[in-house]
């Protein structure tokens, strides 16, 4: 993208973020719900899952956490009491052993029969994430230098729209975080499968939703797909997670999850305000009917 083109965008963006102002009420009736999907101060655990990919990949994690805990604790009393039992003072004359046939098949099968356990169940959540069910919401999300853009599908609108970051003194205004908050989220329906094709116009980026467990390349001349399934309303933050330039810190992801109803009324309002963005009538993503085939 173009220095001018992106002020003229910042432009845009400034004009929409007045309106936000008028829609601070709004944003703290759902700030309970956004502090779910967004880091918090002193945190140290993951964000809460609200699709059960995140949750499988989560609650997996923590189950290695306490393997991880196991097996270093062991490994750490061995060499205690290696360097307590077994050192020059206490043991003048060492061992000569040379090896022990039962000690070295179990350092050996224990390890693979850990390797293993962890495998099989990765490779389900892999799987999970590789397959993707038939979508009811088709989304693409192209990475620009530096902000997103999004498309949806001509049965939805055939509308596309740009997401940039607001600034510090516009997110305040209007009750947003900072460095997270945008001036046009993506709104999608509670408990609808989302396909989201990723691709990028000019560098390197990354599409990354924590409380999804989402995240996928962004590729120059590559569309990349995911999927997910947003169990819980709400507005949930994300950010570019790919080194992709001086303002990589700037191209924050916000998805707004709603009922149906509001998500129907949001296509309405939104095929309206987008219809005159620039190449919308030529980079709407794929309809279901032509991704099925």
């Amino acid at each position: 993208m173009r220095i001018g083109q992106f002020r003229c965008f910042t432009a845009a963006r400034r004009t929409l973020a007045a309106a936000l102002a008028g829609a601070t009420a709004l944003a703290a009736s759902t700030a309970a719900l956004a502090q779910v999907g967004q880091p918090v101060d002193w945190q140290i655990a993951m964000q809460t899952p609200v699709t059960a990919t995140a949750q499988d990949m989560y609650g997996f994690h923590t189950a290695l956490v306490w393997v991880i805990t196991v097996i270093t604790l062991f490994v750490g009393a061995l060499l205690l009491i290696v360097i307590v039992r077994y050192n020059e003072r206490k043991n003048p004359t060492p061992s000569k052993t040379s090896h022990n046939t039962m000690i070295e098949v179990a350092w050996t099968v224990i390890p693979i029969l850990i390797l293993v356990g962890i495998a099989i169940p990765s490779f389900r959540i892999l799987r999970e994430q590789l397959v993707i069910p038939e979508p009811d919401v088709i989304v693409k999300a192209t990475g620009h230098s530096w902000y997103w853009s999004y498309e949806y599908p001509s049965d939805q609108g055939g509308f596309v729209f740009d997401s940039l970051m607001l600034e510090d003194d516009e997110a305040a205004a209007a009750g947003l975080p900072r460095l997270l908050a945008v001036d046009n989220e993506v709104v999608v329906p509670v408990d609808q499968v989302v396909k989201l094709q990723v691709t990028s116009a000019d560098v390197l980026h990354a599409f990354a939703m924590p409380s999804f467990g989402l995240k996928i390349d962004a590729v120059p001349g590559r569309l990349n797909e995911t999927w997910f399934r947003a169990e819980r309303e709400g507005v949930y933050y994300g950010q570019c997670s790919e080194l992709c330039g001086a303002r990589h810190a700037f191209m924050p992801i916000a998805i707004r999850v709603v009922s149906q109803e509001e998500y129907a009324s949001w296509l309405a309002e939104a095929q309206t305000r987008f219809a005159s963005t620039e190449y919308g009538a030529t980079r709407v993503a794929a309809t279901i009917e032509e991704t099925a085939r």
